[in-house]
């Protein structure tokens, strides 16, 4: 939860109208409300004095309640009161229609080709669990019709999701992972303990992401990992979605032009989305999230927010997610449930 503040379009009143509408009392909201956020993977505590607060005004929800509120509620944040809605912003049902039969394609010949081919190779004089291994071997084929009926087979893509710190690229990311079942990388989680460990051992600060330390040694050491990898998925034709800020790379054509010509040389489309965003949106999310790595950020807000481009994307990039005031990542959201509900 944040301080609270005078916010533009803050209206406290509409989410305690929602939670009536919805016949719901404060306890039941604050258990559905619990139910909806796991599902999502929100953190939220979601007690009774805190949905008090957050009905009465004198606690504005922090970004994963708002989050949580918009999939429990099925709406957006300006139709909750949280906030004045984007230029152009649309709001309504985000339910989604079913989508029509696939048709078969004539893939059964490869996939019986593959299911000889794992039965060949497997011992079975080790396997101690036949069961289990035939499920992962029946599961391996139905992944290669699935790509075969799709058409995706021999089309591979390295999409690049970049943005500054705190501003929704990661999220966005995995919403792009979660609904194309492509690989997902996170620079972050392949890089952070190596480079901590990789500063500690040159005298350096841990969490340093600003010194030339970092910027001129640790850095492209960073980037040369997360495309290291990224190669070793889209060399076996797996589309691959990498997360990470891609700043001084986006920033410059000539890296972009090297990547997608050595991509083409392998058959491999290279796709570049800048999530665009607020310095006060990635200021509070950096708060929230609470990272030692920030602690320079939030010290030195005005430096650091000093040199933010936030009106125009990179060179290169091919399409904008626009997600100030956490507009993109509330829609993400939504859209999951709402593929839930069509798959369920």
């Amino acid at each position: 939860m944040t301080t609270t503040k005078q916010r533009p379009g803050w209206q406290p009143t509409r989410l305690r109208e929602r939670r009536e509408t919805h016949g719901l009392s404060l306890e039941a909201a604050g258990d559905k409300l619990r139910v909806v956020a796991e599902r999502g993977g929100l953190r939220v505590a979601a007690n009774f004095q805190t949905l008090w607060g957050h009905e009465s005004g004198s606690m504005y929800p922090g970004p994963h309640y708002r989050r949580a509120y918009c999939l429990m509620y099925e709406a957006t944040e300006p139709e909750l009161g949280f906030r004045l809605p984007l230029p152009g912003e649309e709001t309504g049902d985000l339910t989604l229609p079913l989508p029509a039969p696939l048709s078969p394609a004539a893939t059964e010949d490869a996939a019986n080709a593959i299911t000889q081919g794992l039965d060949r190779v497997s011992d079975q004089t080790q396997d101690r669990d036949h069961t289990a291994g035939d499920a992962l071997k029946a599961r391996v084929v139905s992944a290669w019709r699935g790509r075969a009926m799709s058409g995706s087979i021999g089309t591979t893509t390295l999409v690049l999701v970049g943005g500054y710190a705190g501003s929704g690229k990661t999220e966005f990311a995995r919403f792009l992972g979660d609904v194309s079942g492509w690989a997902f990388l996170d620079k972050d989680s392949i890089t952070r303990r190596l480079t901590e460990r990789l500063l500690i051992s040159m005298d350096g600060d841990p969490h340093d992401r600003h010194t030339d330390l970092y910027l001129k040694e640790v850095r492209p050491l960073e980037y040369k990992c997360l495309m290291d990898t990224a190669n070793d998925n889209i060399d076996c034709g797996v589309s691959t979605i990498l997360a990470a800020p891609f700043i001084s790379e986006l920033n410059d054509e000539a890296w972009l032009g090297r990547l997608t010509n050595r991509c083409k040389a392998k058959g491999v489309d290279v796709a570049v989305i800048w999530v665009r965003c607020d310095v006060d949106s990635m200021r509070e999310y950096i708060e929230f999230r609470d990272a030692p790595r920030d602690a320079w950020k939030l010290a030195n807000w005005d430096e650091y927010a000093a040199g933010l481009n936030t009106e125009t994307s990179p060179p290169g990039v091919h399409l904008t997610v626009d997600n100030r005031l956490g507009a993109a990542i509330s829609i993400a959201d939504q859209t999951r449930e709402a593929l839930r509900r069509v798959l369920s």
